[in-house]
């Protein structure tokens, strides 16, 4: 499953399953397929539809596309589409196009690509909310009103990681805005509409439920998606979800579609992120979202490291790594911290810290407690500033060669060994390389079944640091005779430090 931008020619589009984000290119429509079994509804949203048009607009982009060279080995395979699909015969003509290119034939001139999207005005001032996806890579944006007015409009401010832009126009005509809701308090049930500009044809109202919460769909580190019934499709991309007291509670953004028309399966930006990032987008001076930084590389808690670490259940975000001169690592977050709470709120699991964090003011104190050699401890922190460009520094460390070690670890499938020369050469290991090496790993084994593989590096066994193979060796004994199921190991691949618990062979 992939995220792909739908917006103009020169964006790709694949055949199979995928979630879509959904601008539609002008002038290349589809036919919806797979609606939403239709559902008892309220008498009419007629009035609610009738309020709310005027605020909705539909978003026109267009881009300098310049013909772009590839060898013939690189030329992609013309994708396969079901019989009479109306994405056949149009990508017959774009792949033969290229092909006849690369066979000689006279270079294409520079072209202009026009995409649509939809957007709306949160102030009469006239600021107009979309998706950054809808305008990235414009040279000029046009925005058109319900009565079909068209306006010039430049960009105020854009944010990546969650996709939302924010558009700036000038009107003669008063403009009307629409209010910001609260998605926290929407419920999975609750009826929804979802205005937009699908397929290029304008204002177009539909309805449906509000599906699912907290959706993640792998689009960025922030996702955290409503998931709607209502049909939108391609072209809704920035217009609103409503709420049935008319205030925006979601951006609609992506589908999830093997065909790129509806099924039913949609999703927007909450508003309870949405708001935020705006309003900064237009008041703070660099027009830049400035997000808290901690300091950390996190990964899922397991069932089997939870149960390695004396935890109840599976919850929290496990710290991997720590970065040098950090928030996290001047406040003592240690690699091998589970972070269970931030700033009084509950860290459910490991993709939930991030937008906690990012949602926290810059050089705010926040309590943070950890669960450490199984028990609680409480930490304070001061929240960095998170910088687009992430660095990372190098600590030198006395280069010293262990003298040779090498041990079969039954219970965990695996040969390990002490890192000498000749393995740093075969595994291209640093100089400053330690630990123990994986130098084989048994078929059917915990190791294997955990994806470990001859180069890896353990750095760390129960939580503490481990030179030698026969070292892990006793860690694991130590584990058997305490009854415990798994053992939980720091590892590298690669200067990629994470944790994994393997289970315990007790035969």
């Amino acid at each position: 499953m992939s995220l792909l931008p739908i917006s103009g020619l020169r964006r790709s589009v694949v055949a199979a399953l995928a979630v879509l984000l959904i601008a539609a290119p002008a002038g290349f429509c589809t036919m919806g397929v797979g609606q939403a079994m239709a559902r008892s509804a309220p008498d009419s949203f007629a009035d609610l539809a009738e309020k709310l048009l005027p605020s909705v607009v539909n978003v026109s982009t267009t881009q300098t596309v310049k013909p772009e060279q590839h060898s013939e080995r690189n030329t992609p395979e013309l994708p396969q589409f079901p019989p009479g699909s109306p994405f056949e015969e149009f990508f017959k003509d774009f792949f033969n196009h290229n092909r006849s290119q690369k066979q000689g034939e006279p270079e294409a001139e520079t072209r202009k690509a026009t995409s649509l999207g939809s957007g709306f005005i949160i102030d009469p001032a006239g600021y107009v909310v979309t998706n950054n996806h809808v305008i990235a890579d414009a040279d000029e944006i046009t925005v058109i009103l319900h009565d079909n007015t068209s306006l010039k409009a430049e960009v105020v401010g854009r944010d990546t990681k969650t996709d939302i832009a924010v558009l700036k126009i000038k009107s003669d005509k008063p403009l009307v805005a629409v209010e910001w809701g609260d998605s926290d308090k929407s419920r999975v049930g609750d009826w929804v509409l979802a205005i937009g500009n699908p397929f290029g044809l304008g204002g177009t109202v539909t309805a449906g439920i509000l599906s699912a919460r907290q959706r993640d769909i792998n689009s960025g580190p922030y996702d955290d998606f409503l998931q709607t019934d209502a049909s939108i499709n391609r072209g809704n991309s920035g217009g609103p979800m409503f709420d049935m007291d008319g205030q925006v509670i979601g951006i609609n953004t992506a589908i999830y579609s093997p065909s790129g028309g509806s099924i039913g399966i949609g999703f927007a930006i909450p508003s309870a992120l949405a708001h935020e990032v705006v309003s900064e987008l237009i008041t703070e001076p660099d027009h830049i979202v400035h997000r808290g930084w901690l300091g950390v590389r996190i990964q899922a808690v397991t069932d089997e490291i939870a149960e390695s670490l004396g935890l109840d259940k599976a919850k929290g975000a496990l710290v991997a790594s720590v970065s040098d001169n950090g928030p996290a690592q001047a406040a003592g977050i240690q690699p091998g911290d589970v972070i269970l709470t931030f700033d009084g709120k509950q860290v459910e699991d490991m993709r939930h810290l991030p937008r906690l964090v990012a949602e926290t003011p810059v050089d705010k104190m926040v309590p943070v407690t950890v669960w450490r050699k199984r028990k609680d401890a409480s930490l304070q922190v001061k929240v960095g500033r998170l910088s687009e460009v992430e660095t990372a520094s190098v600590t030198d460390t006395p280069k010293t060669t262990p003298k040779s070690d090498t041990d079969t670890v039954k219970a965990l499938g695996m040969t390990l060994s002490d890192v000498t020369p000749e393995l740093k050469e075969k595994y291209s290991l640093g100089d400053d390389a330690k630990g123990v090496v994986v130098v084989d790993v048994t078929k059917d084994g915990a190791g294997a079944e955990k994806g470990l593989r001859p180069g890896d590096v353990i750095m760390e066994a129960a939580q503490e640091e481990v030179k030698t193979a026969s070292q892990i060796a006793g860690k694991v004994a130590d584990a058997k005779k305490s009854g415990r199921k798994s053992i939980l190991l720091l590892v590298e691949r690669q200067g990629d430090l994470r944790f994994v618990a393997l289970r315990i062979d007790q035969s």
